[in-house]
């Protein structure tokens, strides 16, 4: 299963290595901020080559990340890995709309003998479920 998924790097956590049957291994994990109007964060590893990629990286960088995922069983115990298969520094045309969250404004017409009348309902009913 291949998703993706563009936000904000937050911050990179520090290069795990080892040698395992198969030679040696680098892993090196790093988390993004979605871009949404309710931001989550999601700590995402990168493998092997993808390593190197990160280390061209700054915190703040947009990254488009395209990733798998999958859960394994260890002790009755799950565990879940996101792993990137692809990553992509995003260059906006400008800087303040990518990390400004989309909000729209409510237009407000009055009359003396009327109260306000909202035209974009969302920004009266703004709850996120």
């Amino acid at each position: 299963m291949a998703l993706e998924i563009t936000g904000k790097l937050i911050k990179v956590l520090p290069l795990q290595s080892g040698t395992n049957a198969r030679g040696t291994w680098s892993r090196q994990e790093f988390v993004l901020e979605t871009l949404e109007q309710y931001p989550r964060k999601v700590c995402v590893s990168a493998w092997g080559e993808r390593v190197n990629e990160l280390s061209a990286l700054q915190a703040g960088d947009i990254l488009k990340v395209s990733f798998s995922v999958e859960s394994r069983e260890y002790n009755e115990r799950w565990y879940t890995d996101v792993r990137a298969f692809r990553i992509e520094k995003q260059v906006a045309a400008n800087p303040v709309e990518a990390t400004a969250p989309v909000t729209t404004s409510a237009t407000v017409s009055q009359s003396p003998s009327q109260e306000p009348t909202f035209i974009n309902q969302q920004e009266v009913d703004d709850l996120p479920f």
